[in-house]
């Protein structure tokens, strides 16, 4: 008898250990990149004080683990461990930002999430990638907005602000997190994941 679509996403959605090594060698490596890229982001915010909100055009490459997780490993919660735990990293190497960033890591790996989710963990094309990386910059410039900055404009500062951060994650954890799983595909270091055997859709 043939399995239903119930079944079969739920014995897609099983977690193998390979998934779990990679979710977590993604995340210290990304951990890493996201402790240096805090000394980056405080060296560009002073040049950017004309308009602050250009601030958030570097936030996409915070978002990549939200998205690319998912597109590798493609199991329920990818994104939301990859994310999360690449801040926990970063907060152990040192950030500015403190445990914020762990409430953070959770919300961009949920919004990074979403997209692939809505489609039940079957569509992982470029317009789930970037709506991912849309919604991660969502989610976490709404933390900033809520946490850092209540008391500046919503017009001049809050709306602009988190509307970059959307097209950073979009073009830098989207488009760039797909750019990402292309180079690695004829290293053959994803031939054990779905995406090694379905060229086609990258």
């Amino acid at each position: 008898m043939p399995a239903t679509d119930s079944t079969a996403l739920a014995a897609g959605s099983r977690w193998r250990t390979l998934d779990i090594v990679t979710c977590a060698v993604l995340a210290v490596a990304f951990g890493v990149v996201f402790w240096a890229w805090n000394f980056v982001w405080e060296g560009i915010d002073p040049l950017l004080n004309f308009y602050p909100p250009l601030s958030a055009i570097v936030y996409g490459l915070w978002l990549i683990p939200a998205v690319l997780a998912p597109l590798i490993v493609r199991k329920v919660g990818a994104g939301v461990f990859t994310e999360a735990l690449a801040a926990s990293i970063s907060l152990f190497l040192g950030s500015q930002w403190g445990i914020t960033v762990l409430y953070q890591g959770l919300l961009q790996g949920l919004g990074g999430e979403l997209p692939f989710a809505a489609g039940r963990y079957r569509h992982f094309g470029h317009l789930n990638a970037v709506i991912g990386g849309a919604l991660a910059g969502f989610a976490g410039t709404m933390w900033d907005v809520y946490y850092w900055y209540p008391d500046l404009g919503l017009w001049t500062f809050k709306v602009p602000y988190v509307g970059i951060a959307m097209l950073s994650g979009a073009l830098i954890a989207g488009l760039g997190s797909k750019a990402l799983v292309k180079a690695m595909l004829p290293t053959g270091v994803l031939d054990r994941f779905p995406v090694g055997r379905d060229r086609r859709r990258i």
